[in-house]
């Protein structure tokens, strides 16, 4: 019955010139030869808090603010287009840019793809073959030097653990690109729709802020609210997601539980689990990479895979993936 309806949906939603779009490779659970942990010096409970208030803080301010402005400078209807269009681009990350095009932990027709490309291209991260190549490089060298966004290895102490956060939340985007990226995306770049997606990056990057600034004009029939649309829909909520999405970077390497044995330091961080709509739990996903669910426990909050399970109700989702643990894989440590 999942065939024919896959079927169905293929040729009622896959337009003749939108070539299929392929999925990775990669097998689902880490292989023998990754289940070893990386060995790093052990950083300290102090050191740890530093990093931590340092990446709170600013969610901290925006909280605040909204408290400090409102009435002449936030509204009802900013907060509603600050966290409406804070979960469709984050949702277009966590999603679409992270568990459906670099991991291909589940396949749903081509225009749903084309819709979740979108979406992470408004997040404003990095057009989708830029992003999806880096992503895959991550793994493949995962907290090496070779990572291109890892915390470790850039020195030891409180000014090299901070060196290293500051590298893997924002510093590497400033890095030089490196070469023969495109190596790894060749699956992505034989669809014409996604190269055309790729290619039109700098239109989604306007979108994302006209669209909040039209809501808030049309909304309140006003300059005004136009104004403060562009600002808490548009500004406020990017500095956000890439906030959130960037310490998942961070964070989640340096602070956290390890449950299960990765070759990295990936952890399970409940903060950015819940923020990140679930990509927090980072060691898990490191642990099993394919899995279209990352929260494996009833508690572990993942609002990413309740999105792929309400497609999956719907007929626009198939072939979810799921880890089965082995032996080897059951929980190891709990602590930080």
């Amino acid at each position: 019955m999942q065939s024919v309806r896959k079927k169905c949906w293929e040729k009622l939603l896959h337009p003749n010139m939108m070539n299929s779009i392929p999925s990775a490779s990669t097998p689902l659970d880490v292989s023998s030869d990754k289940i070893a942990s990386t060995e790093t010096e052990k950083v300290s409970v102090g050191t740890r808090a530093a990093t931590l208030a340092v990446i709170i803080v600013p969610f901290i301010g925006i909280v605040v603010a909204p408290f400090v402005v409102w009435g002449w400078g936030f509204s009802a209807v900013d907060l509603g287009l600050m966290l409406g269009f804070y979960a469709v681009t984050m949702l277009g990350i966590t999603v679409g840019y992270h568990r459906l095009f670099t991991h291909a932990s589940f396949e749903t027709p081509t225009w749903v793809k084309c819709v979740f490309a979108i979406l992470g291209s408004m997040a404003i991260q990095g057009s989708l073959f830029d992003w999806v190549a880096t992503h895959r490089r991550h793994h493949q060298f995962s907290d090496t030097k070779d990572d291109p966004h890892s915390p470790c290895n850039h020195g030891s102490g409180f000014w090299g653990v901070l060196k290293g956060a500051w590298h893997a939340h924002i510093g590497w985007f400033f890095r030089p690109a490196t070469p023969n990226m495109a190596r790894y995306i060749k699956d992505l770049q034989n669809s014409r729709a996604l190269r055309a997606i790729n290619a039109l990056f700098p239109l989604w990057i306007g979108l994302t802020f006209l669209l909040p600034a039209i809501a808030g004009g049309l909304i309140t029939l006003s300059w005004k609210g136009a104004i403060t649309g562009l600002v808490w829909g548009g500004l406020v909520r990017l500095f956000l997601v890439h906030h959130v999405t960037w310490s998942v970077n961070s964070a989640c390497h340096i602070w956290g539980r390890r449950p299960y044995p990765s070759k990295d330091q990936s952890r399970n961080n409940l903060i950015f689990g819940v923020l990140a709509m679930g990509e927090g739990w980072h060691n898990t996903h490191h642990a099993f990479p394919r899995s279209a669910r990352h929260g494996l426990k009833w508690w572990e909050l993942d609002g990413s895979y309740g999105v792929i399970r309400f497609l999956s109700m719907l007929g626009l989702a198939w072939d979810i993936r799921l880890p089965e643990i082995k032996p080897a894989q059951a929980p190891a440590q709990t602590g930080v």
